[in-house]
């Protein structure tokens, strides 16, 4: 009985050790930002003097108009302010020489550029873009919901078309939140707290870094140094696209929008569990959103939010079949 004892107080200042040496959310988050800074400080110093590029613009009423803008220091974003306060304000993401390319990327050639908008003909990669950044969005909010006595691990945020219902962002919350079931007055808070970011319009800065890079920005998180490692063995160049937002930094798996006030009706409709993983009880937290542009009626965004609510499921990754024995694709011999 002593014996366990001892042990059990052991254990307990062992854990209450291991909790001081480990620094908050808030010093993390502030390690993280400043990783970031002091990459894109690095990056912008690569260009010591000016050096202009042709920018020529491809889009209605825009063919055929030519920009003479900075290498490495004008972006997709800073052309627009070069044409109308609508371009400014409405477009969501850049075609640079047929590759998009998020607003906030400095260009770093002559190309042709074209500006992406929720009313194209075709917006299949704005789309694509937007619900990844309210994704991004969501896992932000979620990163700052919980008292600083409580760990959050952000997962990741599954790749879900628009036609699934819902964006999704996994989770696994500190163990003593397990037996936590969120109320409609939690949504409603987590809601509250993406609006916040939403009217502050922050900008997604995107960052394209090293992997090793990468693995000091999250140092603190095991699970996200094997996503960095497994974007980079994914990446042609092996680098990782990182984004900052305000003072939070996220790895993702595509482009992002330009900025927070982008999104109109935003709400965050269900956390759902998904059981015991590494790490803790994992969680699908899920969301609704509308880009400003494209505003839905209340009656609408009620059978919307209806749906988005059920647990968004992902699709069973497709298992390659093996290759056929060698002799069986030998050609035929000629007796």
């Amino acid at each position: 009985m002593a014996s366990r004892t001892a042990c059990g107080v052991f254990q307990r200042r062992f854990t209450s050790a291991a909790a001081a040496v480990r620094p908050s959310p808030a010093e993390i988050r502030g390690r993280r930002h400043a990783v970031f800074s002091r990459e894109q400080a690095r990056q912008r110093a690569l260009f010591p003097r000016v050096e202009k590029i042709e920018v020529s613009l491809q889009g209605p009423g825009l063919d055929g108009t030519l920009l003479v803008m900075n290498r490495g220091m004008s972006t997709p974003l800073s052309c627009a302010r070069h044409l109308t306060e609508h371009h400014v304000t409405n477009s969501a993401l850049a075609l640079v020489d047929g590759e998009a390319w998020p607003l906030n990327q400095p260009l770093t050639h002559s190309c042709t550029l074209s500006l992406l908008t929720f009313g194209d003909k075709d917006p299949t990669l704005v789309n694509q873009a937007y619900w990844r950044s309210c994704a991004a969005l969501l896992g932000q909010v979620l990163d700052t919901a919980f008292k600083d006595d409580y760990g959050v691990e952000l997962l990741g945020a599954p790749e879900v078309p628009v036609t699934s219902g819902a964006f999704c962002c996994d989770v696994a919350l500190d163990p003593q939140l397990d037996a936590w079931t969120p109320s409609e007055e939690a949504l409603r808070s987590l809601t509250r707290g993406a609006q916040q970011l939403i009217h502050q319009d922050l900008a997604w800065e995107p960052l394209e870094v090293s992997l090793s890079v990468a693995l000091e920005v999250f140092s603190h998180s095991r699970c996200k140094q094997e996503e960095v490692e497994l974007r980079a063995s994914q990446s042609p160049k092996g680098s990782v696209a990182l984004y900052r937002c305000g003072d939070h930094v996220l790895v993702s798996g595509g482009p992002l929008v330009a900025r927070t006030g982008l999104c109109s009706q935003y709400e965050v409709t269900a956390v759902h569990s998904l059981g015991p993983g590494p790490g803790g009880l994992h969680r699908r937290a899920q969301g609704l959103s509308l880009p400003l542009q494209l505003p839905a009626h209340h009656t609408v965004w009620r059978k919307l939010r209806q749906r988005a609510e059920k647990l968004v499921e992902l699709p069973e990754p497709v298992e390659s079949s093996p290759p056929p024995p060698s002799e069986s694709i030998q050609p035929p011999t000629h007796q």
